[in-house]
């Protein structure tokens, strides 16, 4: 039978999301992005006849599927491995984001160093520096190894033509938005170009099991730049977060086929390059001096449980707007826990100014910390410290109710081996209770201080 001829007419498609309308519009009506619809051609008619073509494997039932592990190779940098679920996948694509000068090529070098001496070869295609400057960072974080191969190449046919010279086991590629195809308008960066470089990179790392990590950049709001599908293309996306003011890195695993996506690996940045924090607990403490002001919660951190400790100082406020100050916590929730504090709890905040921070810079942004915040402020006012070897842990309703919070029995076991004796949390009913829970284990004169 004829087929008929298809004809060509033209469409608009969006680059971010591939979303498609038959007439030009400013914004794309399903990723909402500005700018991003473009004029694309498309092809219609109708096609009376296909003919099939036979499988190259034959379907089979879900029954009968293999459902052995997948191999996996460690990368030498544990934290790292943690995050990926054990390790890299044969052929597996990782995308890395994070924002600029936060470390992402510092880590990914220290992955290729380790990775080279467990005998692996490794080729690191670097689109952004020289040779001369990744040679000077590997000089300075011990990074040198005769199986450690680079290339400073922004041409995507140039890098796959050191694919098949170097043969490497792992391919890192730092980053997508500076390589470019010579098969594909537009400059390096564009969302085409982007979509090109990272499906060609895809597709040779599963046509040889290589795994390919490949960075990315951020863009102002903190999402990963580029076309949105580029995070549906690879197997595994984490992001590289961290505080340039301290040290302390976390690698979170956004998206990942091949494990969990709760896992949370933490590094330290050193003038040496990047260092491994196994066991994180004592970076969030103080120094042990039980000063009034202070308290530890237990916070989650992926499936991470880490003792954090909770400061509050106040001061009687030199004009008509009390000041409140964070730094580490969420200030609409310090609000609100001050609200409690003075309606549930009889503790006078309104005429204090106050400053509420945690310690090392790690930031909570869950629930759970909010009776920490409260025993820390009504500590501050009251001029009296909370016991040592008390850590409390639960949510704040408006009624002055603590709440339950997730993972509750390993936040207590986390306590309970860090040396904490007692957790204040949902068991005391009311926040008031809690205080006056804290009282009874720490008893003083109460005579100049508010009724709990």
């Amino acid at each position: 039978m004829a087929t008929r001829r298809p004809a060509t007419t033209s469409a608009f498609r969006c680059t971010e999301c591939g979303w498609t309308t038959a007439k030009w519009v400013g914004r794309c009506g399903e990723c909402q992005q500005w700018g991003s619809v473009v004029e694309a051609a498309t092809v219609t008619g109708i096609v009376h006849s296909v003919t099939a073509s036979a499988p190259v494997r034959a379907a089979r039932p879900i029954t009968q599927i293999d459902t052995s592990e997948t191999p996996r190779r460690t990368s030498g940098v544990g934290e790292f491995d943690r995050v990926l679920g054990g390790g890299i996948v044969p052929g597996a694509a990782i995308l890395l984001s994070g924002e600029p000068g936060v470390g992402k090529s510092t880590l990914l070098l220290e992955v290729a160093a380790q990775s080279a001496r467990a005998g692996r070869r490794v080729l690191y295609a670097s689109a952004e520096e020289s040779l001369g400057q990744v040679r000077l960072r590997a000089e300075r974080t011990g990074a040198l190894h005769d199986e450690l191969y680079l290339a400073a190449e922004t041409d995507l046919a140039t890098i796959l033509g050191h694919i098949d010279e170097v043969r490497p086991e792992l391919l890192i590629v730092d980053s997508v938005q500076t390589v470019s195809s010579s098969l594909t308008d537009g400059v390096a960066g564009h969302p085409s170009q982007v979509r090109e470089v990272a499906s060609t990179l895809i597709r040779v790392a599963k046509e040889r099991d290589l795994p390919v990590i490949i960075v990315g950049h951020v863009t102002k709001d903190g999402s990963i730049a580029g076309p949105r599908i580029l995070e549906h293309l690879v197997d595994v996306v984490c992001q590289f977060e961290g505080d340039r003011q301290t040290s302390l890195r976390f690698v979170r695993a956004l998206k990942n086929r091949f494990g969990a996506t709760d896992e949370v690996g933490c590094f330290d940045m050193t003038g040496d390059g990047i260092a491994e924090v196994p066991d994180p607990s004592a970076l969030f403490l103080g120094h042990g001096s039980n000063e009034p002001g202070t308290c530890v919660t237990i916070a989650l951190e992926g499936r991470r449980a880490l003792p954090v400790e909770v400061q509050a100082l106040t001061l009687p406020a030199t004009s008509g707007n009390p000041r409140r100050i964070v730094s580490g916590v969420d200030a609409a929730r310090v609000a609100m826990v001050l609200a409690v504090l003075e309606k549930r709890a009889r503790i006078k905040v309104s005429d204090q100014d106050v400053y509420v921070s945690t310690v090392g810079g790690v930031r909570l942004v869950e629930p759970a910390a909010d009776l920490a915040i409260a025993m820390a402020v009504a500590s501050a006012v009251t001029g009296r410290s909370n016991p040592a070897g008390v850590v409390a842990v639960g949510e704040l309703s408006l009624a002055g109710e603590i709440r339950a919070v997730t993972q509750h029995d390993q936040r207590r076991s986390e306590a309970a081996r860090l040396g904490y004796r007692t957790v204040i949390d949902r068991a005391s009913k009311t926040v008031q209770s809690a205080l006056g829970d804290v009282a009874r284990l720490h008893p003083v004169d109460t005579r100049d201080v508010p009724d709990f």
